[in-house]
């Protein structure tokens, strides 16, 4: 054994052998090692089993924190399927969407889940947390991880190790159940103290405290149309046999796919047009507002809605927020000292109201533009008038907050709110976040049209996220509709583009950890060329090659 170096981000200097543990070196951090749920070593993220192989910098990870915070969250799925696993090993338990700080399970083919059902998991997860027992990470071979699923029973995971073929297979053990390693757990089962499960529609939800209070379940917030529009897409997921990452490899694998495209692009054109058709049947709409988070697909849906209300012999007319912020003399900043161009305040809401007004009743109105590099507003003769066939088609940040346009009438408006919300899972115990979809898109298009690297756009991303949670997520049920614009088929389209990008995070950036994670899980997918993408999809604004002019 060699000696290696290891200096803490507290300024300690210290000499191990190498192959030494994470473990062995915790206590060298002057704070509660009780908050430490893991640690960034040389950018990083690892759980305390990792091994220390060379000279390396660690500073902690503390439960309050994103990364610490989310390490907590998959604990939790962990020893929830450890729980449903030893009570109910005949069920099958399966992982869903996000909801409410939650997230949202049931149990393959059964309609409801009896609070019994649940109150006998909740005893079993509080035992596990009792018995602070370590949650190892180790390595099997290919052959002994198959025997070991098989034993198990997770038939979802058999099938994605048919497509994804390790020699060596990462597993996550806490007694005698084991699961897939995706990204790191918690040291120990008595780090989770704090969850509840709460029944819900079909199902159940495990929910769990936010990042900022971990020690604090907060009251639920239902969002009914979410939840319902998620429900349908994954009935029809079901119905199309396309539910995983494994049937999607298998799709690809059969030679299915270009039908699984154009089935995929169908129903989301679909779903448009019936949003259109609800607009056109709201005989007083005159003013359409799209809303949703960074990378929803909110520009090629408004055009995409624009031709199916044209179709129904309206002309859709669309105004951008962009045009109405405020010049930078009057812009807030935010806690950095930053220009805060999401919050509400940085619009001239005044003179968006009154050019709306001043739209509906006929007269002309003079448009205005933005220009970002100067910070000021300018006028440069585009002049609007609608007439009576006319939509008024706003896409923007704000579009769900009342706040935004006050002087307009509540039957006059007609709100939209975008979610890509994939129906995929990776397996059954491990879901794929809607904002690592979203991500991946943003990596891709910032990459493709702004000359964006990826560790600058995963550098930006907590404050876009931050500005979604304060500006988007809260107006959620103002929505008159919600539509889902993810594409079960966009990841494997989107590897192609993202992974060389990720590639060029090196391990001296902090964005690293994160480029890790995202290779991780875009290993998943099969890559798809974008030959197949139709010129019309709402993938190609991230990729290119659109029909629409954005």
């Amino acid at each position: 054994m060699s000696t290696i170096t290891i200096e803490l981000s507290n300024g300690k200097i210290i000499k191990k052998n190498n192959h030494c543990k994470i473990y062995d070196i915790i206590d060298n951090f002057d704070t509660d090692i009780s908050k430490i749920v893991g640690v960034r070593m040389n950018n990083q993220i690892c759980a305390f089993s990792a091994t220390i192989e060379n000279s390396v910098q660690i500073e902690p990870v503390f439960i309050n924190t994103p990364d610490g915070s989310a390490m907590y969250r998959r604990s939790l799925c962990f020893i929830l399927a450890a729980a449903a696993h030893t009570l109910f090993e005949s069920k099958n338990l399966i992982v869903g969407h996000s909801l409410g700080h939650g997230y949202y399970y049931t149990f393959d083919g059964e309609k409801s889940v009896s609070q019994e059902i649940l109150d006998k998991i909740s005893n079993k997860m509080n035992e596990i947390v009792a018995a602070d027992n370590k949650i190892i990470q180790s390595y099997l071979s290919y052959t002994e991880a198959l025997s070991l699923f098989e034993k198990l029973k997770m038939k979802e995971t058999l099938k994605q190790m048919k497509y994804i073929c390790p020699p060596r297979v990462r597993v996550n053990i806490l007694n005698d159940f084991s699961d897939l390693y995706f990204a790191p757990l918690v040291p120990s089962t008595g780090y989770l103290q704090y969850f509840e499960l709460m029944k819900y529609k079909e199902g159940f939800l495990l929910r769990f405290p936010e990042t900022t209070t971990p020690t604090e379940i907060k009251p639920f917030h239902d969002i009914p149309q979410l939840f319902n529009v998620y429900k349908r897409y994954k009935d029809w997921g079901r119905l199309v046999g396309v539910t995983s990452a494994a049937s999607l490899n298998e799709m690809l694998f059969s030679g299915k796919m270009k039908d699984f495209i154009s089935i995929t692009e169908t129903l989301q054109n679909k779903n448009i047009a019936d949003v259109a058709t609800m607009i056109a049947n709201k005989k007083n709409t005159k003013l359409v507002l799209i809303a949703g988070p960074s990378s929803s697909g909110k520009t090629t849906t408004s055009k995409k809605l624009a031709m199916q209300l044209r179709a129904l012999g309206h002309t859709p007319r669309l105004i951008s927020l962009d045009n109405y912020y405020l010049g930078r003399e009057k812009t807030p900043k935010n806690e950095n000292n930053e220009y805060d161009y999401e919050c509400l305040e940085a619009l001239d809401i005044k003179q968006l109201n009154k050019d709306i007004i001043h739209l509906f009743e006929g007269k002309t109105v003079e448009i205005p533009s933005y220009d970002f590099s100067k910070g000021a507003r300018y006028y440069n003769g585009e002049k609007l008038c609608l007439n009576p066939n006319d939509i008024l088609v706003l896409e923007g940040i704000h579009g769900l907050n009342e706040k935004l346009t006050p002087l307009v009438k509540a039957e006059n408006k007609f709100k939209i709110y975008l979610s890509a919300l994939t129906q995929l899972n990776l397996d059954d115990h491990n879901r794929i976040p809607t904002s690592d979809n979203r991500l991946i898109r943003r990596i891709v298009r910032d990459y493709n049209f702004r000359g964006k690297t990826a560790s600058e756009t995963i550098r930006m991303w907590p404050n876009v996220h931050k500005g979604e949670r304060l500006h988007i997520f809260p107006f959620q049920n103002n929505a008159d509709v919600m539509l889902n614009t993810a594409l079960d088929y966009e990841l494997s389209v989107l590897k192609v583009y993202a992974e060389p990008l990720l590639r060029c995070v090196t391990p001296l950036e902090r964005e690293y950890s994160e480029a890790c994670r995202l290779l991780r899980f875009l290993d998943n997918f099969p890559e798809i060329s974008e030959v197949s993408v139709p010129s019309h999809s709402l993938i190609r604004e991230f990729i290119g090659g659109s029909a629409f002019k954005y």
